[in-house]
């Protein structure tokens, strides 16, 4: 994949080419190769991708019985750091929404949990006032109830960004510019770019190597908790940095 991004400003251009080759993917990770552009472009890229893409996460909970072992304070973080499917097009930041944060139905949604032991309550346990945004996995253990205890419950989960607090990360991304030497054949395609990166790693962590570093060429994984896809994530991603960036220029003319 090739991208272009032409910017014109008092007749002069620029053009910022890239391409983009995707090595391997699979539900929650993705590997990538980013020919074109250079480190500071990356860890923005990293970085908002990270921390700056709202998710969903629980954030206020109120609880009606408590007679587990765990404060109720150890409950709720637990349930905080639940990665919580997200839609991005249905609900607004609270800061955004028209209810200016009171909360409403296009900025939060309700879970109700009621558990009486012996049983061990986990995320699946949940049940979400909308069917579409619900814990992404379903056996994370929440607390173990003996014979007699209870929890119940209701928690709000509103959107949020991990650069706030991490249960609203979206996962982890890490890049580390592309590996050449001369001794291990270049691949010829992309079905070989794996195997090569994989025979430089053996090769350096067997001998001290005389590695060369493309400055302009980066290896990249991600990995998400999987409240939003890859893609979803990288594209928020770019238009937030675009949209930070038409308001600096705005402010600075």
């Amino acid at each position: 994949m090739v991208a272009k991004k032409e910017a014109e400003e008092e007749g002069e251009g620029c053009e910022l080419s890239m391409k983009i080759t995707f090595l391997e993917k699979n539900q929650n990770e993705i590997k990538f190769l980013v020919d074109g552009v250079d480190d500071v472009f990356m860890n923005s890229i990293r970085r908002t991708s990270m921390v700056g893409v709202p998710v969903m996460a629980i954030e206020d909970v109120e609880f009606t019985k408590n007679s587990s072992v765990l404060y109720d304070e150890i409950v709720a973080h637990r349930l905080g750091l639940i990665p919580i499917k997200t839609d991005l097009k249905a609900y607004n930041l609270p800061e955004e929404c028209k209810c200016k944060g009171k909360g409403c139905s296009v900025c939060q949604v309700k879970f109700t949990l009621k558990a009486k032991g012996p049983t061990t309550v986990y995320s699946g346990d949940l049940k979400s006032k909308d069917k579409e945004i619900v814990p992404v996995y379903d056996k994370i253990p929440i607390a173990k109830l003996r014979e007699g205890q209870e929890i119940e419950l209701v928690a709000t989960a509103v959107l949020g960004f991990g650069s706030e607090h991490t249960k609203w990360a979206t996962g982890t991304m890490s890049y580390y510019n592309y590996p050449k030497y001369n001794k291990v054949k270049e691949p010829q395609n992309e079905k070989e770019i794996l195997k090569y990166l994989e025979k430089i790693k053996e090769l350096e962590a067997k001998e001290n190597i005389d590695t060369e570093y493309v400055e302009d060429k980066f290896v990249v994984d991600f990995e998400t908790w999987g409240q939003l896809n890859h893609r979803e994530i990288i594209l928020t991603a770019i238009s937030r940095i675009s949209d930070r960036l038409k308001e600096f220029n705005k402010k600075i003319k």
